[in-house]
């Protein structure tokens, strides 16, 4: 029999021998609420993934993600890489033979690359000695729980491009963001909330920063696998929030009447998309619950506040996304994605760059100390950085209060802290310039690798096929774990 005629079969047997239609299914589904809530929500729960029966290749270091994400290329120059060399060398030109005619975007490439020195005084901090600006004051408090990675590389000049490939490991929008290959492969700690949680921070003046969907997105992964942006205003999520009269109990029928008529449309398509939607409206019920509790900061502590900083109890702050991202963490949300914009300080470097520091530093600094405290530190892997660093020429006039530095792909700065990182150290070493890698680089290949092997997958491994390929994170150019930065 023809699968069309069985179709037209099943049609027939439910609308003229049983007397009972499709829409009276639903009907008669949303009187019987209580037995059918509980029924779809098993049921539901049997369609939340727990991953991949083949991950974790090996035992996880750790379970969760908070990539602390600096959108526009925080200056290593002026936060974490120290050259008092550069001194005597400031308003020459930067020498040929350490550019090696490198790429320059078209905003400094018509003027000379004179060296504008780093404009902060360093401290070596902890134990650990690690070179931190005196714009981070309270980071320097945490020093010795951070590992620095100063020989961050990327190919990527321009923002977009830079940003999708730090994020998703190509510079083309399409692939999967590293949270959504986290949450495909390893699935929910927490049914009633998101695997993967994104956090935008709500600036205090206008961004010209564009943040794009696709930074989180999940590609050609099914959809369920994107990121949940939490939105800073009275609904976290839209449409999370039930119309005006709606009682709870109509919507549970509502559900229930879906989820039939969902489960019928899959069964004749095979459709795996609605499969995804009948998760997500079964994951949107639980939310209008889950999520007004964790993001209503009024159960925390004065003290937590004053830890976090005076920013902390803005809605939408940098400081107060923190907090949310520790409380993400206690409750088992698996990939927790914190953007802070405006670091792209193409001139009035020293003003635009300290602001962004005031807004960032006590907070991440507190998340550390917060997290380690709690007993979290070692089984979540915090990450901060952006996705290229700044160049050591002076953009515009290079003595100038209104001088800025333009984008640098070749050397940058991030720190990783917990999961099974190695505290206290520095990995890899700049140029005396702050221009191209000296030992040890990391590109983002290496870096999306090593945070793929603390969550016990090995990253050759872990592929999906589309469009008649095996796709993998980290692409078909060589990539490697870190191994000297793992405890």
């Amino acid at each position: 029999m023809s699968e069309s005629s069985l179709n037209t079969t099943r049609r027939y047997f439910l609308g003229q021998c049983t007397g009972v239609s499709v829409g009276a299914m639903a009907l008669h589904s949303m009187a019987q609420q209580e037995t059918l809530g509980a029924r779809h929500s098993n049921a539901a729960q049997s369609l939340e993934t727990t991953g991949l029966p083949s991950l974790p290749h090996f035992a996880p270091k750790a379970k969760r993600v908070i990539f602390l994400t600096h959108s526009g290329g925080p200056s290593q120059l002026e936060l974490y890489d120290h050259k008092p060399g550069l001194m005597p060398w400031a308003g020459k030109e930067l020498p040929e033979s350490v550019r090696q005619g490198q790429r320059l975007t078209t905003m400094t490439s018509g003027q000379k690359q004179l060296i504008l020195p780093g404009l902060t005084k360093f401290s070596r901090c902890g134990q650990s000695g690690a070179t931190i600006s005196e714009w981070l004051p309270h980071l320097q408090g945490v020093a010795d729980d951070l590992c620095f990675i100063k020989s961050m590389t990327t190919d990527q000049i321009n923002h977009a491009p830079a940003m999708t490939q730090f994020l998703t490991g190509h510079q083309l929008p399409g692939r999967p963001s590293l949270g959504s290959w986290v949450s495909y492969g390893l699935g929910s700690l927490n049914r009633n909330l998101p695997d993967y949680l994104v956090l935008i921070s709500k600036m205090q003046r206008p961004s010209d920063q564009p943040l794009y969907d696709h930074y989180w997105g999940s590609g050609f992964l099914p959809s369920r696998y994107q990121g949940v942006k939490l939105r800073n205003s009275k609904d976290p999520v839209l449409y999370l929030t039930d119309p005006a009269g709606l009682p709870r109990h109509l919507r549970r029928g509502m559900l229930d009447g879906l989820a039939e008529l969902n489960q019928m449309r899959f069964e004749q398509t095979q459709d795996p998309e609605i499969t995804t939607r009948i998760r997500q409206y079964e994951m949107a019920y639980r939310m209008q619950a889950s999520v007004p509790e964790l993001t209503d900061l009024g159960d925390e502590p004065d003290h937590v506040f004053e830890m976090y900083g005076p920013d902390s109890r803005r809605a939408g702050s940098y400081a107060a996304n923190c907090i949310l991202a520790r409380r993400l963490a206690e409750r088992g949300v698996r990939f927790i994605q914190l953007f802070h914009p405006d670091w792209d300080h193409h001139s009035r470097l020293p003003s635009w760059c300290t602001a962004r520091c005031r807004d960032t530093d006590q907070p991440s600094a507190a998340l550390i100390k917060d997290l380690k405290q709690r007993g979290l530190l070692d089984d979540t892997l915090v990450l901060w950085g952006g996705e290229f660093g700044r160049g050591v020429a002076g953009q515009g006039k290079w003595d100038s209060p209104e001088a800025g530095r333009d984008h640098h792909p070749r050397c940058f700065t991030m720190w990783m802290a917990g999961g099974g990182i190695k505290p206290g150290i520095t990995y890899g070493a700049t140029d005396d310039f702050s221009y191209n890698v000296a030992e040890n680089p990391v590109h983002v290949r290496d870096l999306h690798a090593t945070v793929m092997h603390q969550l016990g997958i090995d990253h050759e491994r872990f592929t999906f096929r589309a469009q008649g390929l095996d796709f993998r994170l980290t692409g078909v150019e060589p990539a490697k774990v870190v191994k000297d930065v793992l405890a």
